[in-house]
């Protein structure tokens, strides 16, 4: 007899990357993979927060539903990357769901002015999580619908616009399943300034 053990799933490799733990509070950024995204929020449990954020109704619909299926509270909004509606370090973590091109599809200045209104939600210690497609620019097309600006993979892409925004370290944490991982800290005692 053959027993079927259930695997992991789908984004088994995302949730370990992200290392959310029960009791933070979670701001999720895009809607490119809503799934991802409600597996993510479920990790802070009653003791925490998850909320997310998307650009458009639709996206925001997406998020609410997929949410709904897994059975997590998520607090969902739609508004502009350039300011976001949270007080200051608001948040433990950030992950930015770049996986239909995110970063890369937005303009070098809106880019950053997103970056920058993360960096404020975060607490100091806080952590940003950029997940997006990486690899030859024809899968990156296939899955996005467009290839990345020019300008954001020869400036570095996420690492490099992370880093300029003020987080210290960064770090790509992994590079896998066609998916990149890159983390970004807010240094304690309010050391590394935001770079715009």
């Amino acid at each position: 007899m053959r027993i079927f053990r259930k695997g992991l799933g789908p984004h088994a490799l995302p949730l370990a990357m992200a290392g959310v733990k029960m009791g933070e509070r979670l701001l999720t950024v895009g809607a490119g993979d809503p799934r991802m995204l409600a597996e993510m929020a479920g990790k802070v449990g009653l003791t925490g927060r998850a909320c997310a954020i998307a650009d458009s109704a639709a996206g925001a619909e997406a998020l609410r539903a997929a949410a709904a299926r897994a059975g997590v509270l998520v607090e969902t909004e739609v508004a502009p990357f350039s300011r976001l509606p949270f007080e200051d370090a608001s948040f433990d973590v950030v992950v930015i769901d770049g996986t239909r091109g995110l970063l890369a599809a937005l303009p070098r200045v809106d880019r950053m002015s997103l970056l920058g209104e993360l960096f404020r939600l975060l607490r100091a210690g806080g952590r940003l999580i950029a997940v997006e497609r990486y690899g030859r620019a024809g899968l990156f097309s296939l899955a996005s619908g467009s290839p990345p600006a020019p300008e954001y993979t020869s400036s570095g892409g996420a690492p490099r616009a992370v880093e300029a925004t003020g987080f210290r370290p960064v770090r790509v944490l992994a590079e896998r399943d066609g998916l990149r991982f890159v983390e970004g800290l807010k240094r304690q005692g309010g050391e590394g300034e935001k770079g715009r």
